[in-house]
């Protein structure tokens, strides 16, 4: 079945270079769950109600229409990750647009990086509100403060490689590619990272045993 599937990407992608652009919203669409995964994690709980998935995703779309001839300069990079690269960037314009003027020292690095590296604020968010942004008064409670400085606490390539596979959901091979490193590293990390989760959560009211 993945044999096939990659098949029918590469003839999708040869259908692109010839100057079918429903071949482009194809591909699109089908990584478009993956893709809105990435955005749900890692778009800033702060612009909930403000901005949505499909917001991003949407702008995402008319981006990588500009720009698909960038991606066949490098065919042979994963189309994923290269799409992926496309809506990591609409991000980081959607949070400078949004949050430039209200930012502070310690909210630099998760405005212009959150995109690129798993945002410790994000994480929480997701974590407390089961999947969906905290309101900004729980953004403000104790138990998220607490959350968020232990997950800032981690590692930072293990805090991304649990966000690509337990909130992304991604397979370790796809964590793998994007961050260059051997599957089994990635697999090694994820463990570790799981095992960490864990501790820093029976640290937290209300996730403890």
């Amino acid at each position: 079945m993945a044999v096939e599937a990659e098949r029918e990407i590469a003839e999708l992608l040869e259908r692109v270079r010839a100057g079918d652009q429903p071949a482009l919203a194809e591909l699109f669409a089908r990584h478009r769950d993956k893709l809105r995964r990435m955005v749900q994690l890692r778009l800033d709980h702060r612009l909930a109600g403000r901005v949505s998935p499909s917001d991003v995703l949407q702008e995402a779309y008319i981006d990588a229409l500009k720009r698909i001839e960038h991606y066949f300069e490098k065919p042979d990079q994963p189309f994923f990750g290269w799409l992926r690269l496309i809506v990591g960037q609409r991000l980081v314009d959607v949070h400078r647009e949004h949050l430039a003027q209200k930012r502070d020292v310690g909210q630099e690095v998760s405005i212009d990086r959150g995109a690129t590296t798993a945002d410790s604020a994000c994480l929480a968010a997701c974590l407390l509100g089961a999947g969906s942004s905290p309101s900004h008064a729980a953004a403000r409670t104790e138990s998220f403060v607490r959350l968020e400085e232990a997950l800032n606490s981690m590692d930072s390539l293990d805090r991304e490689v649990l966000a690509l596979r337990h909130f992304e959901e991604l397979s370790n091979a796809e964590t793998a590619a994007l961050l260059g490193v051997q599957p089994a590293a990635a697999s090694k990390r994820y463990v570790r990272a799981l095992a960490r989760l864990k501790q820093i959560l029976e640290t937290i009211p209300g996730f403890g045993g």
